[in-house]
């Protein structure tokens, strides 16, 4: 059995009510005494906007400008959509003027030329569109379509409207790619003016407004006067309709300001990729390396102070060890003492030997001399230098001997350690290093792996002698290894990756203190406000440009001071820690430019766009403390552009744009001192833009002569007076003429109450 509110009956009854019911509502304003049905023909060519149009006034429909520029399917908008959809209706219906109006919008096709003399049937008003990216649109309004409207409809009034205003300011690039792949790209040169739509609707004689759906702009302006346009034709022919007498003729558009572009976004890059590699490197290629580590008396591993002293404490407390002769004397009860008696004895016996081969060269050069000299000269004299026993002869074939100690007491992963002249692996050259060697125990491989940590933080968990590494580190007193070691053996090797991240943040605390303190430095640069200490290893492995200095065929490589003109200290300390801890630093008497400069001159792209997104963070700061920082942007303009730094001279570029009229009025010598290129991106990205400038000054003469037309047609209009007779109105008039007025307003009065 079928329910009542369904199939039945009764349900349908209920939905044939619900239709004539609709049908009634959409018949309605047509029944209304008071409301104007006004029908709008939208016409134009393909892909120029009408439906869009259309939707945004019927719909209140809202699209991007990428959803508008995806793809163009040639569409028309129904005009059942009035008896279909109730809110379309609703929409229809407006006051304008305090007219009660009911809007009627007829879509059609560009190129469907023999139906479209349907529509034209019976209109009040007729939109005319056209794009402003499209010439040959604006065109065709002159040669095809008002023509057309004309034949057809000839006394209904015609709206031009420029469509897609935002493509105006729109990035044109980044419109080309949204289009479909066959589309013909837009170029700049064909955004028409407003003033070249202008002419054409001067030429025709008739109204002219923009549009752009994207910014939500004109579409009201448009249809209300349409609507007017519409009113003010039927108030000719419907003359007595007394509600038509207030309708306006069409109203003056105001000029649209586009929206103020967003500054650039710096985008700071990822930091280069190879970095956390490059400390494995350098202890496979020991580049200034300069410590020995010698294992069961034969095996040499070259490594660094800097990454063995900021990794283990051990290490650390190692190598700031004295090393002086008192220091030798008092560890001679352990076994380091009857060596250093001996070396004192050969020391000695050297000193004697030595002094006696220099006296004899020097006694020598002076005969010499005295016998060269003449009868009035002065004979030089031997005189003997403290200095002379210091000279030694080639006792040590390796560079010799300076200062060194036992350790077999002080710890039991060193035997000794000693400081003395060797060859450099991958130099050749002789140089000071500190040579330790290792306790007996420790073996090559295990070793190596303890190294790698020690550079990398890591861990391979597929090392196999893990137990020989876990001895190590005890030794070392590296108990994070240990601990690594003994995740691998439990099969819990994802927790070492927590124990690298606290080793990493461990290590940047102790280089930043050794930066500080100039702690195992080997390297000084002097600049121009002073000198900086620095450590070679670190700047290997953390710059391409400071390898390069320090490991090729260059005079730095060889020396321990380096020059650096037209650098301060503040510059190159923030550089030094960056390339130390891979973060940027700030100080107050730190120059956001100049080390820009100096991180470009280090090709260091990652710290320039730190340093571009520090700046700019600074100026916006500033600006927003009401402080003018349009100096401080034209002095980093041309500087930015010059040292690559070109994420913060977009963001200048924009300052100036946006503020191009106060930039100007301050600055006018330097702006016109700038390059051709930028006086060119100043032109054409301007804001307010040239072409709103000038439309703003024709609005403003319009709605001036608007007004005063306005004021002369008040004044025309003759005044309106009462029907009745008012003595007091005329004083002018003979007192005869008076009475009779006054008697014939008597005998009247009776029928002028009626009235």
């Amino acid at each position: 059995m079928e329910s009542p509110g369904k199939g039945g009956p009764a349900g349908k009854m209920t939905a044939m009510a619900r239709s004539l019911s609709q049908l009634m509502d959409s018949d309605m304003d047509y029944e209304r005494p008071n409301v104007e049905t006004i029908k709008c023909v939208v016409v134009g060519d393909n892909a120029v906007g009408k439906t869009r149009l259309i939707c945004a006034r019927a719909c209140n429909a809202t699209l991007t400008q990428y959803q508008l520029l995806a793809t163009h399917v040639p569409t028309v908008w129904a005009i059942d959509q009035y008896r279909v959809c109730q809110e379309v209706l609703e929409r229809s219906r407006d006051v304008v003027d305090d007219v009660s109006v009911s809007l009627r919008l007829w879509d059609t096709f560009g190129d469907h030329h023999k139906d479209r003399r349907f529509a034209y049937g019976r209109s009040d008003v007729v939109v005319l569109c056209f794009s402003i990216a499209n010439p040959n649109s604006l065109h065709h309004v002159k040669t095809m379509w008002y023509p057309e409207i004309k034949h057809f409809c000839p006394r209904a009034p015609v709206i031009l409207v420029g469509c897609q205003l935002d493509l105006r300011y729109a990035d044109l690039e980044a419109v080309n790619r949204a289009r479909r792949p066959l589309a013909r790209p837009i170029k700049p040169n064909e955004i028409l003016p407003p003033e070249k739509g202008r002419e054409v609707a001067k030429e025709l004689g008739i109204p002219y407004y923009e549009t752009s759906v994207v910014a939500q702009f004109g579409v009201k302006d448009v249809f209300d006067n349409a609507i007017r346009a519409a009113l003010i034709s039927r108030r000719h022919l419907q003359f007595w309709k007394s509600h038509l007498r207030n309708v306006q003729r069409p109203l003056l558009q105001a000029p649209f300001l586009p929206p103020k572009p967003p500054p650039p976004i710096i985008i700071v890059p990822d930091p280069p990729s190879n970095n956390e590699e490059r400390p494995a490197h350098l202890l496979e290629d020991p580049l200034c390396a300069d410590v020995i580590l010698v294992l069961q008396e034969k095996i040499k591993i070259y490594a660094h102070k800097i990454y063995l002293s900021t990794s283990s404490s051990k290490f650390y407390d190692l190598f700031l060890m004295d090393l002086s002769e008192e220091d030798q004397q008092s560890t001679a009860g352990h076994g380091f003492g009857a060596a250093a008696a001996a070396e004192r004895a050969l020391h000695q016996e050297e000193r004697h030997h030595g002094r006696d081969f220099l006296l004899r060269a020097a006694s020598f050069d002076i005969c010499e001399s005295a016998e060269e000299a003449g009868p009035g000269q002065r004979k030089p004299c031997l005189r003997a230098s403290t200095s002379d026993g210091i000279l030694r002869g080639d006792r040590y074939e390796n560079g010799g001997l300076r200062r060194g100690r036992n350790l077999s007491s002080w710890s039991r992963a060193f035997a000794s350690i000693q400081e003395e002249m060797a060859e450099d692996p991958l130099t050749y050259k002789s140089k000071l290093m500190v040579v330790v060697k290792m306790d007996s125990s420790i073996q090559p491989g295990p070793f190596r792996a303890v190294l790698k940590y020690l550079y990398t933080g890591e861990l391979d968990e597929n090392e196999r002698d893990l137990m020989h590494i876990a001895h190590i580190a005890e030794l070392l007193e590296v108990f994070d290894l240990r601990m690594m070691v003994a995740n691998i053996l439990n099969n819990e090797a994802f927790m070492n990756q927590e124990i690298t991240k606290a080793f990493h943040v461990r290590r940047t605390n102790r280089v930043k203190e050794c930066l500080a303190k100039g702690t195992f430095s080997d390297v000084t640069f002097v600049l121009d406000d002073g000198a900086i200490s620095a450590h070679k290893p670190l700047l290997i492995s953390s710059c391409d440009w400071m390898a390069a200095m320090f490991g090729g065929p260059f005079v730095e490589s060889s020396t321990n001071e380096v020059a650096l003109p037209h650098t301060s200290k503040s510059c190159m300390r923030a550089v030094l820690e960056y390339l130390y801890t891979g973060q940027f630093s700030s100080s107050p008497d730190l120059d956001d430019m100049k080390l820009i400069i100096l991180a470009n001159r280090l090709c260091l792209p990652h710290l320039v766009a730190l340093t571009e997104q520090y700046t700019v963070t600074g100026l916006m700061e500033a600006a927003q403390m009401m402080v003018d920082i349009d100096g401080d942007v034209l002095v980093f303009l041309e500087l930015a552009q010059f040292h690559c730094a070109y994420q913060l001279a977009d963001w200048c570029l924009h300052h100036i744009c946006t503020n191009y009229n106060n930039v100007c009025r301050k600055f006018p010598r330097d702006m016109k001192a700038m390059s051709g290129e930028n006086q060119e991106y100043f032109e054409k990205h301007r804001w307010p833009p040239v072409w709103y400038l000038k439309e703003e000054d024709h609005y403003q003469r319009a709605k001036k002569e608007r007004e005063k037309e306005d004021y002369l047609h008040l004044k025309r209009q003759p005044k309106r007076r009462w029907l009745f007779w008012n003595a007091s109105s005329s004083p002018s008039s003979s007192p005869s003429s008076s009475a009779a007025t006054a008697s014939s307003s008597s005998s009247s009065s009776s029928s002028s109450a009626v009235v």
